[in-house]
C-alpha cells in the first residue's frame, strides 16, 4: 500500500519519497483516512510507529496547497526536543508547499518564534508554556485553528501540561478537527479527551506477536554493581552490531559525569539534559543526529524527542522509574520497523521496582543475571568480541574527529596488531631516568642547604 492509496495528495506522497519515505506504517495506514475525513481520533500506539504523519499528513492536506498566512494548525507537544522533531517532520513532508511552519518552545529567544509568527506562519508546533506566553503576549491567535493536535499525551500529564492543555483548548474554535495521540492512554487524558474532542474513535494498534513490549526489541537485564557500571558500559559498546546508543541516566549530574567519563576512555558521546542551555542540547542533538557522535547520553526530559531510526542500542544506566518510563526509553531503538537491543542495569536496592516493571510489563525477566565487566555471558549476549576492554585509546586526530569505535585503537595501544606512531614519540630516553634522579637529588640538597642555614642564623631564644 502507498500513500497515495490512502488519500494522501501525490505532492504530499513525492515530498516523502525524496526521503525514502514511500510505505505507510500500520498506525499510518489506520488513521490517515479517518484522519482525512475530519473524523476526531484518538490514536494509541507505541512510540517509534510513526505517529507524526499519522496526523501529519491530514493536516497539512485540510490546509491546502498554498493556504493563506495565520495559524490554521496547533501541534502541542511536551518536550522542546520534541517539538523540534515534529516540525522538522511536517516540514519534510510540505516540503513542496508553501506552507510555513514554525516551531515554540521555550529556552529560546523570543524574536525568532515571533518573526515565524509574523512570516505567516500556516502550522504551529509548540510545548505548553510558551504557547500560552505568546497568546498572552497577544502575539499568537489561535482563533482560526482548523485542526489541533496533542501529541505524546501522557508524557503531557506525567509533566504537569494538563491544565495548560485546558487553556490551549479554550482558545481554540469548538468546530476544530482534533486528534490525539500517545503510547498510553491514563484515565485523565481519557476524560480530557470526553470533554474536547467530536465523537472520537479510538484506535490500538498492535502486532499480533507484539506483547507489551515491541517484538523487535532485545530486552536485556542485568544485576551490576555501581562502581562497575562505566566498564560495562564501555564494553558494551564495542559490540559487533552496534551503531547509534542512547544511554539513559536519573540525573543531570550523572549524564554529565558519564558523558566525561566515556570522552576519556576515546567514546565519541555527548549529552543532553536539563543544565544544559536550549543552544547546547540542539548542538549535541544535531551531531547525533548526523553521526558526529555515535552515543548519546540523556536524562528522561529528551526521551521523547530522540526520533533516530538507526539506534541500535539503548542502555538504561538507571533503572527507569515506572513501566511507561522503560517503553519510551526502550522505544528509541527499533524504530520504524528494524531491530533493537534494549540493556537495563538494576542495582541491589532497586531489584524490587524492576519486579513492578517486569510484572506490569509481562517481560518474564523477574530474576536479573548478576554480571560484572568480565562475565563471559556479557560478551555471547550482546556479540561482543572476545578480549574487549573498557577503553579506546586515540590518536590526537580520531579523538578531534570521532572515529567510529571500532577504528580506535584498544587499550594495549595498538591497531591490528601494530604499534602505533605516537607509541614511538611517548617513550622516554635512556638517559631520562637517569637525568630524573640527578635533578632530584640537587633539589633535595638545595633544601637541606636552606634549612642549615635558617637554622644557624636563627636568633637566641
Amino acid at each position: 500500500m502507498t500513500f497515495t492509496e490512502l488519500g494522501v495528495d501525490q505532492d504530499l506522497a513525492d515530498a516523502l519519497a525524496i526521503k525514502n519515505i514511500t510505505e505507510p506504517f500500520p498506525i499510518q495506514a489506520q488513521t490517515i483516512p479517518l484522519g482525512l475525513d475530519g473524523q476526531d481520533i484518538i490514536g494509541q500506539a507505541k512510540t517509534g510507529t510513526g505517529k507524526t504523519l499519522g496526523f501529519g499528513l491530514p493536516l497539512l492536506q485540510r490546509l491546502g496547497k498554498d493556504p493563506e498566512p495565520g495559524v490554521k494548525a496547533l501541534v502541542v507537544v511536551p518536550t522542546r526536543e520534541l517539538c523540534i522533531q515534529v516540525a522538522d517532520d511536517l516540514a519534510t513532508a510540505a516540503s513542496l508547499r508553501s506552507t510555513k511552519i514554525a516551531s515554540i518552545y521555550g529556552g529560546k529567544a523570543y524574536d525568532g518564534q515571533i518573526q515565524q509568527l509574523k512570516d505567516g506562519a500556516q502550522v504551529v508546533v509548540g510545548t505548553p508554556g510558551r504557547l500560552l506566553d505568546l497568546v498572552g503576549q497577544k502575539v499568537l491567535s489561535l482563533h482560526s485553528v482548523e485542526v489541533m493536535v496533542l501529541d505524546e499525551a501522557d508524557k503531557m500529564l506525567d509533566l504537569g501540561f494538563l491544565g495548560d492543555i485546558e487553556k490551549l483548548f479554550a482558545q481554540t474554535p469548538a468546530s476544530r478537527h482534533t486528534m490525539l495521540f500517545s503510547a498510553t492512554m491514563p484515565g485523565p487524558i481519557i476524560a480530557l479527551a470526553r470533554r474536547f474532542m467530536n465523537r472520537p474513535i479510538h484506535i490500538r494498534h498492535t502486532d499480533p506477536e507484539d506483547g507489551l513490549t515491541q517484538a523487535n526489541i532485545k530486552h536485556v537485564v542485568y544485576r551490576t554493581h555501581p562502581l562497575d557500571k562505566d566498564e560495562v558500559i564501555a564494553r558494551i559498546l564495542q559490540a559487533k552490531d552496534r551503531t547509534r546508543t542512547v544511554i539513559f541516566t536519573r540525573t543531570k549530574r550523572s549524564a554529565a559525569k558519564l558523558v566525561e567519563e566515556l570522552n576519556d576512555r576515546g567514546f565519541p558521546a555527548v549529552a543532553v539534559h536539563g543544565d544544559l542551555n536550549q543552544e547546547q542540547r540542539e548542538r549535541a542533538m544535531a551531531a547525533f543526529k548526523i553521526g558526529k557522535k555515535d552515543i548519546l547520553i540523556a536524562t528522561d526530559v529528551a526521551a521523547r524527542g530522540i526520533d533516530v531510526t538507526d539506534v541500535s542500542h539503548v542502555i538504561n544506566h538507571t533503572i527507569p522509574d515506572d513501566p511507561d518510563t522503560y517503553l519510551h526509553r526502550a522505544g528509541r531503538t527499533g524504530r520504524a520497523g528494524k531491530t533493537g537491543t534494549a540493556i537495563t542495569f538494576v542495582d541491589w536496592d532497586e531489584l524490587h521496582k524492576w519486579g513492578l516493571i517486569n510484572r506490569a510489563l509481562e517481560m518474564g525477566i523477574s530474576e536479573p543475571v548478576e554480571t560484572y565487566s568480565s562475565s563471559p555471558h556479557l560478551y555471547s549476549d550482546l556479540d561482543i568480541p572476545a578480549g574487549t576492554k573498557g577503553r579506546l585509546a586515540t590518536s590526537p586526530a580520531t579523538a578531534e574527529h570521532g572515529a567510529p569505535h571500532g577504528k580506535a585503537r584498544n587499550d594495549q595501544g595498538t591497531s591490528g596488531g601494530r604499534k602505533h606512531p605516537q607509541d614511538k614519540l611517548s617513550r622516554p630516553r635512556k638517559d631520562a631516568a637517569p637525568a630524573a634522579e640527578t635533578a632530584t637529588r640537587e633539589a633535595h640538597g638545595q633544601r637541606r642547604n636552606r634549612r642549615r642555614t635558617y637554622r644557624s642564623n636563627a636568633p637566641a631564644a
